[in-house]
């Protein structure tokens, strides 16, 4: 009898954690790191929710909540997305979660049987394709193409479509490319959802990085289209807008009351209720007008560095990289870097057991971590199925100018270093 369900070896990781345990090993070695990996700003908590934590803590707001969530909170998230939605939204479709990943996984158990078809954006968050094959679902990427600015419309949609679709997962604004959606271009795929599928279809919209945006940038929801919120699961949270991702609140905005009463079943599964005192806090964070200047702070800051590093990416002989309209990563094409380095026929002659396991952009990724000390994520951190030949780093500008300006000098020689890189494939440690 094995340990293990079988499962469990169907579970990918989110590649942004696993390689912790390698910064750490190359920081222990006496090395400083420019941490480039974690989809973490690097701003504090803005000192107004800290101190509504403290006093919700004061007033003994620690025990057990509603697993669906405390009612005010979930008052002020409805009225929140009601406005800036322009739809209707009420508290009790409303459920909160430990952060905006749990719905995820929790979506493909709830609605999916085994063998109903999955689409989601690739590149896009690792944990969208990771859980189809846990749930023994389909995973159906549909691939996100760099000419098209990393985006696509109904007509790339259409085509992945069956009788078996059962879930479709939308990132607005992206990770890790940072594309932002037009109304248009929402309006259009709402189009092909309407023609296609069938009425019990539902759209995952991760709209978790909904105020990180660049260039005067505009949010906009698929449930805002005209006949799409009762298919829509809006899913957003507090880490990003509010640089508080070890708070862990999530929430989303269910078509109905019956499926919000479902997920509040499977919180009281897995983990009963959430923080009562982060709650209110959060409640705060999205009631206060402080909130906004502080926001506000904080994307400017993020975009005067995506102008620093895009800029700066696109002078490496051998990179190019598109400017991204919203979140906090960029997404520079390194295939020109990789064959100037040698690191695809590196990969090329690699045995079947470690080709397996890695890529040339992997091999790009550890050979900057580990001999340049810069952390970066590969392509296939971000979806693998299907991206044989698509060769990328995500670069996170969640960390200070001064640091951004030193990677993009030691990735500049990383690049030429042909010697560097053929002793490090030599050694053939950490190559995957």
């Amino acid at each position: 009898m094995s340990l293990f369900a079988d499962r469990v070896y169907r579970l990918d990781t989110e590649n942004a954690f696993k390689v912790g345990p390698y910064i750490k090993a190359v920081e222990d070695m006496g090395y400083k790191v420019i941490k480039c990996n974690l989809g973490e700003p690097d701003f504090a908590l803005p000192n107004h929710i800290k101190e509504e934590i403290k006093r919700q803590i004061d007033l003994d707001n620690t025990h057990y909540v509603d697993p669906q969530g405390i009612l005010p909170f979930r008052e002020s998230i409805a009225k929140q997305i009601s406005e800036t939605r322009n739809i209707k939204v009420t508290p009790d479709r409303v459920v909160v979660f430990p952060g905006a990943k749990p719905p995820i996984g929790f979506c493909q158990q709830t609605y999916c049987n085994p063998q109903d078809e999955i689409i989601y954006p690739s590149p896009g968050f690792a944990i969208y394709e990771s859980f189809t094959k846990y749930v023994d679902a389909k995973p159906v990427p549909l691939h996100l193409k760099e000419d098209e600015g990393f985006s696509f419309s109904g007509k790339d949609l259409e085509p992945l479509i069956t009788k078996r679709t059962k879930l479709i997962y939308l990132c607005f604004p992206g990770n890790p490319t940072g594309g932002v959606a037009t109304r248009e271009q929402l309006e259009d795929i709402a189009a092909v959802i309407k023609k296609k599928c069938d009425s019990n279809i539902r759209i995952f919209s991760d709209e978790v990085y909904e105020n990180i945006l660049f260039d005067g940038s505009i949010h906009h929801s698929i449930a805002s289209i005209p006949g799409m919120e009762k298919n829509t699961i809006i899913v957003s949270g507090a880490s990003k807008s509010f640089s508080w991702t070890g708070g862990r609140i999530g929430w989303a905005v269910f078509p109905t009351v019956e499926e919000a009463q479902i997920f509040k079943n499977i919180n009281i599964n897995y983990f009963s209720c959430i923080p009562g005192y982060n709650q209110m806090a959060a409640k705060l964070a999205l009631e206060s007008p402080q909130s906004k200047i502080e926001i506000a702070k904080m994307v400017a800051a993020f975009q005067e560095r995506r102008d620093i590093v895009v800029k700066g990416l696109n002078s490496i002989p051998g990179i190019k990289c598109q400017n991204p309209k919203g979140a906090f990563y960029v997404f520079p094409n390194v295939a020109e870097a990789c064959k100037n380095l040698g690191a695809i026929d590196a990969y090329e002659s690699l045995p079947p057991n470690i080709k397996k396991m890695t890529s040339p952009s992997t091999l790009l990724q550890m050979f900057l971590l580990f001999v340049y000390h810069v952390a970066t994520m590969d392509r296939k951190s971000f979806c693998r199925i299907g991206t044989e030949g698509m060769h990328y780093l995500r670069i996170s500008i969640a960390t200070g100018i001064d640091d951004l300006k030193e990677a993009l000098v030691r990735i500049n020689k990383a690049v030429a270093d042909k010697s560097g890189f053929a002793a490090f494939i030599k050694k053939g440690e950490h190559l995957y």
